[in-house]
């Protein structure tokens, strides 16, 4: 740089200036703008060395860039120094405008702080203006050319004149250091820009193989998928469903589309469709294939979102379970059925009494069973079994806001209204079935059993229930009679055991006694059955009175 003391400065100079200042713009790369402003400083403003310090993410500084001495730059380029140590430099020294010079007189004090420094050597100065080694002149590069946020430090060592910059020179530098500070944040802007579009594109590939990846694995997944709408009035409506729930359904991709679950599933899991979240929901039900028949299977829901403000949509996960299910059902079909005849055990009559049964205290109920405890008392049967009718713990409260608050209360049908209808409980042993069994075997008497049941079953109307107890005793539950329907049920119920039985070959024969009783709300499920019980032990007593007087 020509000396300031000149009354012009030389066109030469300035087309230096200007072609450092272009140069600066022309950079590709972040790393290639900071080395075009450190060769700026030593080609274009004539300084023997150039530093730029740039400011990490972290606040310390760090040698981005140095020119003028090759020893020099493999020395400090990299080095960090610290934020605090910059900023007691930039507040020492004298004020040039925003650049900050500190002379060697009191740039002693820094010659041991952390910032990375190198110094030329050279004899003392011989005049005021002369250039000393130890002297230090920063220039500060604020973002978008001003305000308080420190981009970095441009740091410069003595100009090839030998002399302190004049005013001319210190506004150059000022000039270049605003012009390195935009080009800088310019080129940071780039390579943001530059690595957002490679993350975008990575991003980008990511998505494309992530929905390749899905549709293969939608595709071709094992068991069937499918993507429904969510929301709208076309809520529930298959949008896609995968090749292995066609096959499951037994209904091709395009038929699917025209219905929802909800139009597939059956009418009594309808209820449980609906109870089903669509987030993370789960369900059990049956779904209807083209032949008209229903397969259990296991739908497993979650959601989708297209993007994050766009639509969402329901992607089910469909199941087979039809052989787990069959298990499942046949398991709990042995624990409630009796193995032999395949009639509801003991423990399922019981359930399906107690289910019409409420703890609340009935007159009614409480008089007939008083009633029959009165007339009859402790009564023997003809195996010499005593049996009693008094019905312990009867008088239970009523439980207000329990379960069968809406409930219809079952009542025992009385003498003073021929009309009423109630439960009847028919109790039913058989006659003569112990000798059976003694003379021909348990095989016969299991036989005999099994058709007993298969009788009792023909005879009795839909929704009524016929029970095994145990045994060669069974129970009839028939809601819904009256007094005199009961007596005919039984009745009938006779008529239809007693016609011979064919087992291998022979013909074997059994009677029945039958005793009726009626659950009322008020009494124990146990407390029903001893009823019939001791009515039907009643009746086998007063019929074999009647036997023997008539042998």
């Amino acid at each position: 740089m020509e000396a300031e003391s000149e009354p012009y400065v030389r066109l030469a100079t300035m087309r230096q200036l200007h072609q450092a200042v272009a140069d600066l713009n022309t950079a590709r790369s972040l790393a290639d703008t900071l080395q075009t402003v450190a060769d700026g400083i030593v080609v274009g403003l004539g300084y023997e060395l150039g530093c730029v310090n740039l400011v990490r993410p972290d606040g310390d500084l760090v040698v981005a860039a140095f020119a003028g001495n090759s020893a020099a730059e493999s020395l400090i380029t990299g080095r960090v120094g610290s934020r605090a140590s910059w900023e007691r430099r930039l507040s020492m020294g004298e004020a040039w405008d925003e650049l900050r010079f500190i002379p060697h007189t009191d740039g002693w004090v820094l010659l041991d702080d952390d910032v990375p420094q190198w110094h030329t050597e050279g004899p003392e100065p011989r005049f005021d203006d002369e250039w000393h080694p130890q002297d230090r002149l920063y220039a500060p590069m604020y973002a978008s050319g001003g305000g308080l946020d420190l981009l970095g430090v441009i740091s410069v060592d003595r100009p090839r004149n030998g002399r302190r910059p004049g005013a001319w020179g210190r506004e150059a530098l000022q000039m270049y250091a605003s012009q390195a500070a935009i080009a800088i944040s310019n080129a940071r802007l780039r390579a943001n820009m530059q690595r957002a579009l490679v993350r975008l594109e990575r991003e980008q590939q990511a998505l494309r193989a992530s929905e390749e990846s899905f549709r293969q694995a939608f595709e071709y997944a094992p068991s069937g998928m499918a993507i429904a709408e969510m929301g709208g009035d076309q809520h529930g409506r298959l949008l896609r469903t995968n090749d292995a729930l066609c096959r499951l359904l037994g209904r091709p991709a395009s038929v699917l589309r025209r219905y929802s679950f909800a139009d597939l599933v059956h009418p009594e899991d309808v209820g449980t469709l609906l109870r089903t979240s669509a987030e993370g929901g789960r369900a059990e039900l049956r779904l209807g294939r083209r032949d008209g028949s229903y397969l259990w299977v296991s739908l497993r829901n979650s959601v989708v979102a297209d993007t994050a403000d766009g639509p969402r949509f329901l992607l089910t996960h469909v199941e087979d379970i039809e052989e787990r299910k069959r298990h499942e059902l046949n398991l709990a079909h042995r624990a409630s059925h009796d193995a032999l005849t395949g009639l509801p055990n003991s423990a399922e009559l019981r359930a399906r009494l107690a289910a019409r049964l409420c703890e609340r205290p009935y007159a009614a109920a409480t008089t007939a069973v008083e009633a029959l405890d009165a007339a009859y008392g402790d009564v023997e049967d003809p195996d010499g079994r005593m049996h009693g009718f008094r019905a312990d713990g009867f008088e239970a409260d009523a439980v207000a806001g329990g379960p069968f608050d809406h409930h219809v209360h079952a009542v025992a049908p009385d003498g003073a209204n021929d009309g009423a209808k109630g439960l009847a409980v028919l109790f039913c042993d058989l006659d003569g079935f112990k000798s059976i069994n003694d003379r021909f075997g348990h095989h016969t008497g299991d036989a005999v059993l099994i058709e007993v049941a298969r009788r009792l079953t023909t005879c009795v109307r839909d929704g009524d229930t016929v029970a095994r107890l145990g045994g060669d005793e069974f129970v009839v539950l028939a809601d819904g009679l009256g007094a005199a329907d009961a007596a005919d049920l039984a009745v009938r119920l006779r008529n239809a055991i007693i016609p011979p039985i064919r087992v291998d070959g022979r013909a074997v024969r059994v009677g029945a006694s039958f005793g009726i009783g009626w659950a009322a709300c008020g009494m124990t499920g146990e407390e029903v059955l001893r009823s019939a019980d001791q009515r039907m032990y009643v009746e086998k007593r007063s019929r074999s009175k009647v036997h023997r007087r008539a042998g």
